[in-house]
């Protein structure tokens, strides 16, 4: 699991740093390997060797947006959704943590190794950002 502080100005002009989650199980992972013509890991590997940005783009958007989610109080859940996704895309946060992932290939090789289970860590190609 990935805790990331993030600092940003809300739509009131605040700026505000808080803290968000993200993980992936090691069953979304096979699920997301598994559900895709070839595996994930090769897409990904194609996609990056083709130079293709907007697909470079989307898996970015994609990886951010299935692994959002929020700690149960208790600790034994993280609880995800399409409206908890969905409401993170809406802010500023993301928008932030969007450019830094897209922008800097150290970031987003560290979002993505704290994003897997640490089994899985290093098995993924890393994604080259769009601009420097």
């Amino acid at each position: 699991m990935l805790k990331k502080q993030i600092t940003y100005k809300d739509y009131n002009g605040t700026e505000r740093t808080e803290d968000h989650y993200f993980n992936l199980s090691e069953a979304e992972c096979m699920e997301m390997e598994m559900g895709t013509t070839g595996g994930l890991s090769e897409m990904i590997r194609r996609i990056v060797a083709a130079q293709d940005t907007p697909a470079i783009i989307k898996i970015f958007k994609e990886l951010i947006l299935k692994a959002y989610g929020e700690k149960s109080p208790d600790g034994k859940r993280f609880i995800k959704s399409d409206e908890l996704s969905k409401a993170f895309s809406e802010t500023e946060a993301y928008s932030v943590l969007f450019m830094e992932l897209a922008t800097n290939a150290d970031a987003a090789a560290k979002f993505v190794n704290g994003i897997v289970p640490n089994s899985k860590q290093g098995a993924a190609p890393a994604l080259t950002p769009v601009a420097n």
